[in-house]
């Protein structure tokens, strides 16, 4: 039966004969004619049709016996986008069975990392940095981002984009054991992509042609275009079988960049509104056929096959009911459904950007009667879609019903959404019920409604509304860009919803900032934006660590915003919409731009951030905390212990805190109170590697060699794949006369971290005191090309040369090291 109406639904298909023709013929070209394509891209407008036309061009495939997929925005990711293709190709008898076990395992590694990196301790790579942490989270939550990067990726230049990559790499390798499992989190596409290829190449001899249709390309294509290009155009994930067709649709043409050498096997299909023959082919199918009511209908449409077909199905066949002219086309559809039930719910279910079962029962009236056969009744409207277990209108439709909503009624307007605000405010709500901040931003459903929240009171004109979704940029920005531009977007929707320009413009900053500068350019946008970023008033020295006294405090401790100022093209006060952060998320944003300039190597721009954020929070712990950490990489020890005492003052219980001012004390040989500081870390956090490596210096210093080791056995159980550990463990075991232990934790620290120029010096130390003397000078002259300056290394190898009776070049060396030395001293 389902067969029978579908066939009967697709004889009504009007238009796109030549596209429908070329992917017909195709059908009938073998793969080896250079006539065959293997990629058609469909591109227009929104509302010219080219969902239509892709399901009709699905019919067309499975009617030559071909396997298909459908996959659209609901998809937000490569392994979604996957998940989708799987379970459609399932319901037609091929089951990807390898495939579909490692999604699961890919959804069950990433929630373990995701949870395991929020809870991961400061990390510390060879170099001066302590942004580890927040590498270790913000890689993991980016969709799409450059792993070990995440969020922060705008803000560094290459080099350091690799040394954020392999520190997080590292940090996950303690967690999991398998390199299959380490890539599910950090690269899942290069373990899912071969198991795709390799399935589709068996189902493949089953079937005559496989066709793959991505739809709503604009959306998907920032994630699936690259991986596309790479998956047809190469054999880096295997061999991908000569049947297969793809079909994209977006609004845009292919990237010219990427694509544009490869025209000879790809067909685009730019779609345009349909010609006036066209669309009255259409009206006459539907039985109208009337001049006047077609020629309006003409007028009121431009020719878009949405509209064309909505006002289709209400079959005018008076003149008089298109005599208006100034009405609109959406205006027309609902004149002629005669029902007004039908005609409020047609338009009250606009409001809302998706629907399912309950948003509609909380946007339907109460006295509507049979909101179940109102709600299937809506779901079959030519302009309605269901994705994902959701409906959605037609943007093109939706737009115009929003229109006049807003225009004919705006306090009915405005009260309409406050009401759906309240229902999702409520929804949050009890969403959050005993659950933690970082495990509600990485719940999906909160998220959602939270986004639906701030949607409708942005398009109620909430003058709170604008604030609160600044504030919560300035928190989604620290769970990855693929978070925080998803509230960038609602400004944008709601801007563009409510013919608002203050959210529209601050959503397309914000949207722009994101994908140019990374979250380091969101957090400067919202801060100057709202008038905090006070870059003409005095902060405090980098070296200080305290602020001139009252700077940043007007009289009764409101903050000082100096002259309100506005990002490029935002006006922080436009049609009443007036941008003023609260202080504490000011504070927020300024500590999340100190990460971020941190991360890029630049802690005293870092400390300087961080300055402004205790003026407008001075008791915040974890501001305190992080600038006393970027005081000690700066080696100002006065103003680290300053802060640290007093972050632990206000949160003794902060082990990462207590640690930073162990490692500060034994820089300054305080060794007591340093192993004080750092027991307390230990005790606080037991698996935390990074405390324990320092205990164990001191235990060094302090000349136990048998608790030395015995902390760095520990810290290399907890997490063995990290580089730094390896080498600080392999250097006691040299000291005691273990070199051939020592090596091996060397072999394992370098092959991790090619680089890693100590680890690789003292490879060079241990294997000269085994007597393997040539193998020790490769080494260290290895090290010594990228280093020249390194002075132990040159001692090293003076010793090696003196064994080896060269008195000359050891001579030399020795006499350079002597010079470097005293030039640092």
């Amino acid at each position: 039966m389902q067969e029978l109406i579908a066939r009967r639904s697709r004889a009504g298909f009007v238009g796109r004969g030549a596209e429908r023709a070329a992917f017909r013929a195709n059908f009938d070209t073998s793969p080896e004619d250079e006539r065959h394509r293997f990629l058609f891209h469909v591109h227009g407008n929104a509302g010219v049709g080219k969902t239509f036309l892709m399901r009709e061009m699905q019919q067309l495939a499975r009617d030559r016996g071909a396997l298909t997929a459908y996959v659209d925005e609901s998809a937000g990711s490569v392994p979604e986008a996957l998940e989708a293709i799987s379970r459609q190709f399932a319901s037609q008898g091929r089951r990807f069975k390898e495939l579909d076990r490692l999604l699961t395992a890919h959804r069950e590694r990433r929630h373990e990392a995701e949870l395991a990196a929020v809870a991961a301790p400061p990390t510390e790579p060879p170099g001066p940095s302590a942004g580890s942490m927040v590498v270790a989270r913000a890689g993991l939550v980016g969709l799409g981002m450059v792993p070990g990067i995440g969020a922060f990726a705008g803000a560094l230049d290459p080099a350091q984009l690799a040394t954020g990559a392999d520190r997080l790499r590292s940090g996950l390798g303690a967690r999991f054991r398998s390199h299959e499992d380490l890539q599910l989190v950090l690269a899942p596409e290069t373990v899912l992509t071969p198991v795709l290829l390799n399935e589709l190449v068996q189902a493949a001899s089953a079937v005559p042609w496989i066709v793959l249709f991505f739809d709503t390309y604009e959306r998907t294509g920032p994630f699936l275009d690259g991986w596309l290009h790479t998956v047809m155009t190469s054999q880096r994930y295997g061999p991908l079988p000569a049947t297969l067709v793809v079909v994209t649709a977006g609004q845009l043409p292919f990237d010219s960049v990427r694509w544009g050498g490869f025209g000879d096997f790809m067909t685009d299909l730019p779609l345009q509104p349909f010609t006036e023959p066209e669309a009255r082919d259409l009206l006459a199918g539907k039985g109208v056929v009337a001049e006047p009511v077609v020629s309006e209908v003409l007028r009121l449409t431009g020719g878009l096959p949405v509209l064309v077909s909505t006002l289709a199905e209400s079959r005018p066949a008076d003149p008089a009911d298109v005599g208006d002219p100034s009405a609109t086309a959406v205006e027309r559809f609902l004149k002629w459904e005669a029902d007004p039930v039908r005609r409020s719910v047609a338009l009250a279910c606009a409001l809302p950007r998706r629907l399912d079962a309950d948003v509609f029962r909380a946007v339907v009236e109460p006295a509507d009667a049979e909101p179940d056969g109102l709600y299937t009744w809506l779901r079959d409207l030519p302009f309605v879609s269901e994705r994902g277990g959701r409906v959605r209108y037609h943007d093109v439709v939706r737009a115009q019903m929003l229109r006049l909503q807003r225009q004919q009624a705006p306090r009915t307007w405005a009260a309409r959404q406050q009401a759906l605000a309240s229902v999702f405010r409520q929804w949050r709500t009890e969403a959050e019920a005993g659950r933690g901040t970082e495990e509600l931003w990485a719940d999906e459903e909160w998220r959602e409604f939270r986004l639906a929240e701030l949607y409708h009171l942005l398009c109620a004109g909430e003058r709170s509304a604008l604030t609160s979704v600044l504030g919560d940029v300035v928190d989604a920005c620290e769970h990855g860009e693929s978070v925080a531009s998803r509230w960038a977007w609602v400004l944008v929707e709601a801007g563009r919803d409510a013919e608002s320009g203050a959210p529209a413009a601050w959503g397309r900053q914000l949207t722009e900032a994101l994908g140019g500068g990374g979250t380091a350019a969101a957090f400067d946008l919202v801060l100057r934006g709202a008038g905090f970023d006070r870059r003409s008033v005095p902060v405090a020295p980098v070296a200080s660590g305290t602020a001139p006294p009252g700077a940043g405090v007007q009289q009764g401790g409101v903050p000082y915003a100096g002259p309100v100022v506005s990002a490029p093209g935002v006006g922080p006060v436009e049609n009443g919409w007036s941008v003023l952060l609260d202080p504490t998320v000011a504070a927020r944003a300024y500590r999340g731009r100190a990460i971020a300039h941190d991360l890029a190597g630049d802690q005293h721009t870092a400390v300087a951030d961080l300055n402004r954020a205790l003026e407008l929070a001075p008791d915040d712990p974890r501001s305190l905390a992080l600038r006393g950490e970027y005081h000690r990489v700066l080696d100002h020890h006065d103003q680290a212990i300053r802060d640290l005492d007093r972050a632990l003052d206000l949160n003794p219980r902060d082990a990462s805190a207590a640690a930073s001012r162990g490692a500060v004390r034994l820089s300054r040989h305080q060794l007591d109170e340093a192993l004080a500081d750092l027991d307390r870390a230990v005790e606080l956090k037991p698996d935390y590697p990074w405390a324990l490596v320092r205990r164990a210096r001191v235990h060094r210093d302090l000349g136990d060699a048998v608790r030395q080791l015995a902390d760095l056995d520990r810290a290399v159980s907890l997490d063995p794949d990290w580089a730094w550990v390896r080498c600080e463990r392999g250097d006691a075991l040299r000291v005691a006369g273990r070199d051939e232990e020592a090596l091996a934790d060397y072999d394992h620290a370098l092959a991790l971290e090619p680089g890693y120029g100590s680890a690789r010096a003292s490879r060079g130390a241990s294997l000269a005191n085994l007597g393997r003397h040539e193998e020790a000078l490769a080494d260290l002259d290895r090290v010594l090309e990228r280093r020249p300056s390194y002075a132990w290394a040159l001692l090293q190898r003076a010793a090696v040369h003196r064994r080896l009776g060269d008195d000359v070049r050891a001579a030399a060396d020795e006499e350079r090291a002597a010079r470097l030395s005293a030039v640092n001293s």
